[in-house]
């Protein structure tokens, strides 16, 4: 049952550049049950010598492998995404990554198919940017001793792996009785949350009206916009409930559209005035 509960979970590796690293990854994906891995523009063979020399007996990990060109991509379908950065804002708060990660194991109300969670991972000389975190729901941070806190990539991806596995496996989380394929003591939320991709549908629509109606101003609209992500990430909201939320943007578009052209009518209706 644990294999088929960790088989949901995505790691997402956004732009790895050492092929040593995602074959070491792929051999502890599939020491710890993991099997899903996703690779955002790689700037590394993943089936190259190097990477199948560390990978060792975990080759059809990497074969396996999804190589998608955008983050967003990577994300299609999954509802729970957890970022790992060593990078603290201002509105987010760093979790170890034994408090957050189950997380992305608990039961959700599906509406179709499985439930998916990622975990995603930045690149090793930079780690994730802010905008790439903002597709995130969650963050994570590997507490580390401060004389030298900075993680090789494989390792962080093994320390979360690990986790994840040792989440299930122990006395305080028993393995399900089928046909649940979680833990008894897990209650299943009451709805299913909408896709990170619906979501992000969104987010740019939302964006796109707000900079319409001239709320957001296009020299300060990420940041605001970062801050309604951090919003609604929170909430949770369903398929339904995000549909419902375009409704009224697109009676906006609609209202703003149609004052528009009321009011360029109402100019060309004018005539000038005799001196």
């Amino acid at each position: 049952m644990a294999e088929s509960v960790l088989a949901t979970i995505r790691i997402v590796l956004v732009e790895p550049a050492g092929a040593l690293n995602v074959g070491a990854i792929a051999r502890v994906m599939k020491n710890m049950g993991l099997q899903h891995l996703v690779l955002v523009n790689p700037q590394c063979d993943q089936l190259g010598a190097d990477a199948l020399l560390m990978a060792v007996h975990a080759a059809d990990v990497l074969a396996a492998a999804t190589v998608v060109a955008t983050l967003p991509e990577a994300l299609r379908g999954c509802q729970r995404a957890i970022a790992t950065t060593a990078r603290p804002r201002v509105d987010t708060i760093l979790e170890p990554p034994r408090t957050a990660l189950p997380w992305l194991l608990e039961p959700l109300q599906l509406e179709n198919g499985q439930a998916m969670g990622a975990l995603i991972f930045g690149p090793e000389d930079r780690g994730l940017s802010n905008e790439e975190l903002n597709h995130a729901q969650r963050f994570v941070a590997i507490p580390s001793h401060p004389e030298y806190a900075a993680l090789n990539l494989a390792q962080a991806v093994a320390i979360c792996c690990y986790e994840l596995y040792q989440f299930l496996s122990s006395p305080a989380a028993p393995l399900p009785v089928a046909p649940s394929p979680l833990p008894a003591s897990f209650s299943p939320l009451p709805f299913a949350p909408a896709a990170l991709d619906v979501l992000e549908g969104y987010y740019q629509q939302l964006e796109t009206v707000l900079l319409a109606i001239g709320y957001l101003h296009p020299h300060t609209a990420a940041s605001r916009m970062h801050k309604f992500r951090r919003l609604f990430n929170r909430a949770l909201p369903s398929s339904d409930e995000v549909a419902m939320l375009r409704g009224i943007l697109s009676q906006v578009e609609w209202a703003t559209q149609k004052a528009g052209t009321l009011d360029k009518q109402t100019k060309s209706d004018r005539t000038p005035t005799e001196d």
